[in-house]
């Protein structure tokens, strides 16, 4: 299983980026993936998740009504479109994978020890 995390870069409050995860590898159909953040001195945080087969997502309090994320699966990709961006969402964003219960469960907790498939990270920075 390959995870490759691309897109993020410095951007003024307010502004938008688009997350692309490429995916590849997995053999079992019900996975889902997750995107996750890390700030410096934090711990790792648990965003938003999609189910691959039925395109059902979930959203932590802190992104919801500003990220949107999507899946073409034609492309095995996923995106995290991050609208209306803060300071506070400046950290190092990761891509994971794995079955469904366990990546919803570690997004919802930000448990990610629960997921077994990541990518590298890409750096947002989001200036004041």
């Amino acid at each position: 299983v390959q995870l490759q995390a691309s897109g993020g870069g410095l951007v003024q409050a307010g502004g938008s980026l688009r997350l692309s995860c490429a995916v590849s590898g997995f053999t079992f159909d019900d996975y889902s993936i997750g995107w996750f953040r890390q700030a410096p001195g934090k711990e790792r945080e648990g965003i938003s998740c999609i189910r691959r087969s039925d395109g059902s997502a979930y959203y932590a309090d802190s992104v919801k009504g500003r990220f949107i994320i999507s899946s073409d699966n034609a492309k095995n990709m996923v995106y995290l479109q991050m609208n209306s961006l803060k300071p506070d969402d400046t950290a190092v964003h990761y891509c994971a994978g794995d079955q469904t219960q366990a990546i919803f469960i570690a997004t919802m907790t930000s448990e990610s020890h629960l997921c077994n498939y990541w990518g590298k990270g890409t750096q947002v920075t989001v200036s004041s």
